[in-house]
């Protein structure tokens, strides 16, 4: 058993979907799938129930997903004191950003390495659940998000990438905008997207909704099926958008859009302190005053 296995099962866990597990863990579909049917040879237990549409652990899957995570929360906050202890760590900082924050933080590292080329930053861009589960882990040491800020406590901005759509027979479909608090007592669903860059912001944009646990995700057809036959709400891409639009029974929402940005910064706190790291928030920072976000 392999820490890769061990990676490449915690996706599988938290996407339920074997695709998108294999982007995110950079392997092939198929080779996902030996992965896990070796993992369930070595256990001595199915873990996965797979059917054409989902993926469904099993109550020994729940188990071992556990497990998974916490033996990889534990190896890497062992690697981080080791490195400490040895100094490899001194001149190597791990950014982590969300899609809402690419133009901020590749500029940002670009200027401070020109001024600090001692220092070497390895940038990773995932979704914002992600983020926050690898910044506990000890995997990254700065996380940057830019989220909404809600002047009035209930309005809501998505990107332009992202559509927001219902039924026509949905009880919003006739508001002219809508609002967080018009949203919470709706199901949400999102789109499957072939953009991972996409898939993200629709996840991060089900957080910016209050719905990030609650998000539930299909193929188009799936997702129109079910807002078509009930109450739900959903967030598609781009790409979905000619579908939607097209759709007789489907009405694009227009949300409330008097928000405005503010930047997110977590560093991991044992790291506060640290000489470089202090430089590179303080280009941060500036990057981002120069696009008047709030931080």
């Amino acid at each position: 058993m392999r820490f890769e296995q061990l990676k490449q099962f915690l996706a599988l866990g938290s996407l339920r979907h074997f695709r998108q597990a294999a982007e995110k863990t950079n392997i092939s579909t198929s080779a996902l799938t030996r992965s896990i049917q070796t993992l369930e040879e070595e256990v001595g237990h199915q873990l996965v129930s797979r059917s054409t549409r989902s993926v469904i652990l099993t109550k020994e899957g729940e188990v071992f997903l556990r497990f998974c995570q916490n033996t990889l929360d534990e190896y890497a906050r062992t690697k981080q004191l080791l490195d400490k202890l040895s100094g490899k760590s001194e001149n190597r900082v791990v950014i982590g950003y969300t899609s809402s924050a690419s133009s901020i933080v590749p500029m940002s590292c670009g200027q401070f390495m020109a001024q600090h080329p001692e220092v070497k930053i390895e940038m990773q861009l995932q979704d914002q659940q992600e983020l926050h589960s690898r910044l506990k882990r000890g995997e990254i040491d700065i996380f940057v998000s830019e989220e909404n800020a809600c002047l009035g406590g209930s309005d809501i901005h998505l990107p332009d990438q992202l559509v927001l759509f219902a039924s026509r027979n949905h009880p919003l479909a006739h508001k002219a905008s809508v609002t967080l608090h018009d949203l919470d007592a709706y199901p949400l669903f999102g789109c499957f997207s072939q953009s991972q860059h996409v898939q993200s912001m629709i996840k991060e944009a089900a957080d910016v909704l209050r719905k990030g646990n609650g998000l539930r995700l299909g193929s188009l057809e799936e997702v129109i099926n079910a807002v078509t036959n009930g109450q739900s709400i959903a967030i598609g891409g781009i790409e979905h958008t000619n579908a939607i639009n097209n759709h007789d029974d489907l009405i694009c929402l227009q949300a409330s859009d008097e928000a405005h940005s503010r930047l997110i910064v977590k560093t991991q706190e044992q790291l506060e302190q640290q000489q470089h790291i202090i430089q590179l928030l303080d280009v941060i920072e500036q990057v981002a005053s120069a696009r008047h976000l709030s931080a």
